[in-house]
């Protein structure tokens, strides 16, 4: 994921109005969502981690990942969390010809089965979009954690992500070695005070 505001921008909205950023229902909601894995180092750790929070999340998956790790991502499963396709080789839509797109969500939703997507780093053409959206709901993120940077600190992940939370947003962290620090500061922490506020954690539907 390489874009950098926590927001989506209203203009993304605009012209994919068919994605679903946000589950505005009006009910004291948030949707923890991890993309990238299954890893067994970073996947495990959340998964524990959720399991004493009593929490459920979306895991949106890298085929190729879950192929490597199948034990891990049928603990996903067996833990109660929804999952979804993030393509089999976190592909980057816009630098990739749309065949070839769509074969590569197909190559992974035979292992996935989901009817859930999510883009790599957000990047998909109008044409691939289309294509997608008459077989699987596209879901973005209303909250991006930025996890996976450098420039700013754990506690910084945490509060920026505290600050735009709202009731039905779609919170977005990653399981990958990168974010690896960020994520396991921020989303306990996050958890913690959201319950105080109120909120109820809900999967990806």
């Amino acid at each position: 994921m390489n874009l950098r505001w926590m927001r989506a921008p209203g203009i993304f909205k605009i012209f994919f109005r068919n994605f679903i950023w946000r589950y505005n229902t009006g009910a004291k909601k948030v949707y923890l969502t991890f993309d990238d894995g299954p890893i067994p180092e970073s996947t495990l750790w959340t998964l524990d981690m959720l399991k004493e929070k009593e929490v459920k999340a979306t895991f949106f998956c890298v085929g190729e990942n879950v192929y490597k790790h199948p034990e891990l991502f049928q603990k996903i499963l067996d833990n109660g969390h929804a999952v979804g396709n993030h393509t089999y080789n976190h592909l980057k839509g816009w630098s990739v010809d749309t065949s070839k797109y769509i074969e590569n969500v197909i190559m992974a939703n035979d292992l996935i089965k989901s009817n859930l997507f999510r883009p790599p780093y957000g990047q998909i053409k109008s044409a691939q979009a289309k294509h997608l959206l008459s077989e699987y709901k596209l879901v973005m993120w209303d909250v991006l954690s930025g996890d996976y940077r450098k420039d700013i600190s754990p506690e910084k992940c945490y509060q920026d992500v505290l600050k735009s939370v709202r009731p039905g947003s779609i919170i977005l962290f990653h399981n990958h070695a990168k974010s690896e620090e960020n994520m396991r500061f921020a989303v306990p922490r996050l958890i913690d005070e959201l319950k105080l506020q109120g909120y109820e954690f809900d999967i990806c539907h």
